[in-house]
C-alpha cells in the first residue's frame, strides 16, 4: 500500500511528523453497497496526484507519516493510541464507519475531554443494526454510551427511534435539509461545545452528484464548498485532535471521488496546519 503524498514527501521518522495515516481497510457490517475495504487504497493511489501547496501553504511540511494498514478494530484502537502518546494528530482512513469507534476508545482512554462533529448523510444512532451493536449503523450510538458530546452535520436519513433518541437525549444537529434551504449556520457548533473535537467524516455526507462511490449514498448532500465552510469553521473554533474520512467504495475507472476525499484530507490538514 502506497503512503499518503509520497510522491511529494520525504519519509520522515513518525517522530517528525504532526499526522499519522493509519490505514484501515475492515469492512464487516456494511448493509447496501459494499466495497469500503478498498477505501484507504484508493485514498492513497490518489493521493499521488495532489500537490504539495493546497493552494494557501504547504501542509506536509509538518510531516505526514503513514502507518502500516490495520485490519481489526483492536489493531486500530492500539494504533490510534500509539500516535496519541507520541503527542500527534491521528488520521483513520475508513473502511466502514466501525472504525471510529476504535478511535474513539483510545481517546477516550487516553483520558483527553473532546467532543464528536459527524459529518454523515445518516444518525448512526441505532442501538443495534442486523443484529449487531458494533456496526457502521451504530456508531455514533456507541460513542453517545461512552458520554462523548455529539454534533450531527448533513444527516438526511433516520429510523424513528433515531429521531427519539436525538430528542430526549437533546443531540444537537444541522440537517442535510436545513443547510440546503439556509446554508451553513454563521455559529456552526452549539456554545459550550467541547474545547477540543474529533471529526469523523463519512463521504457520504457529501452530495451523490460529487460522491457516488460510496454504499449509501442519500440525495441532498454537502457540496464541496459546503463541507470546506463546516471545516473551516470547526478549526477556527476548536482543537482539532484527530479525525477520520470513512466509507469510500471504490467505483473502477472513476477516479474523481477517490481524489476528492484525499484532496478533502489535505485540506483538511492545511487548515490544522496554518492554525
Amino acid at each position: 500500500m502506497k503512503k499518503f503524498l509520497e510522491s511529494e514527501i520525504p519519509d520522515l521518522p513518525a517522530e517528525e511528523c504532526l499526522f499519522h495515516i493509519i490505514p484501515a481497510p475492515y469492512e464487516k457490517t456494511v448493509s447496501y453497497g459494499q466495497g469500503t475495504a478498498q477505501g484507504p487504497g484508493a485514498i492513497l493511489e490518489a493521493s499521488y496526484q495532489l500537490e504539495a501547496y493546497d493552494g494557501i501553504s504547504c501542509p506536509c511540511e509538518r510531516g505526514i507519516h503513514t502507518r502500516e494498514p490495520k485490519h481489526s478494530l483492536e489493531s486500530i484502537e492500539h494504533e490510534v493510541s500509539d500516535v496519541l502518546r507520541l503527542g500527534k494528530l491521528p488520521v483513520i482512513l475508513g473502511g466502514e464507519h466501525t472504525v471510529t469507534a476504535a478511535a474513539l476508545k483510545a481517546l477516550k482512554d487516553s483520558g483527553e475531554e473532546f467532543g464528536i462533529v459527524q459529518f454523515d448523510a445518516h444518525a448512526d444512532l441505532r442501538d443495534t443494526y442486523e443484529g449487531e451493536k458494533l456496526s457502521h449503523a451504530c456508531v455514533m450510538r456507541r460513542a453517545v454510551d461512552m458520554d462523548i458530546p455529539l454534533f450531527q452535520i448533513g444527516v438526511r436519513s433516520l429510523s424513528v427511534p433515531e429521531v427519539k433518541l436525538r430528542a430526549e437525549l437533546g443531540i444537537p444537529y444541522v440537517d442535510g435539509y436545513q443547510i440546503g434551504r439556509h446554508g451553513i449556520p454563521e455559529n456552526l457548533l452549539p456554545e459550550g461545545f467541547p474545547e477540543k473535537v474529533y471529526v469523523t467524516f463519512d463521504v457520504d455526507g457529501l452530495d451523490p452528484s460529487i460522491m457516488p462511490s460510496t454504499g449509501t449514498p442519500e440525495p441532498g448532500g454537502l457540496n464541496w464548498f459546503q463541507a470546506m465552510e463546516c471545516l473551516e469553521k470547526i478549526v477556527r473554533n476548536k482543537v482539532v485532535i484527530g479525525f477520520d474520512a470513512v466509507e469510500l467504495a471504490p467505483i473502477k475507472n472513476l477516479h474523481a471521488p477517490d481524489f476528492l476525499v484525499a484532496r478533502l484530507i489535505y485540506n483538511f490538514m492545511g487548515l490544522i496546519a496554518r492554525k
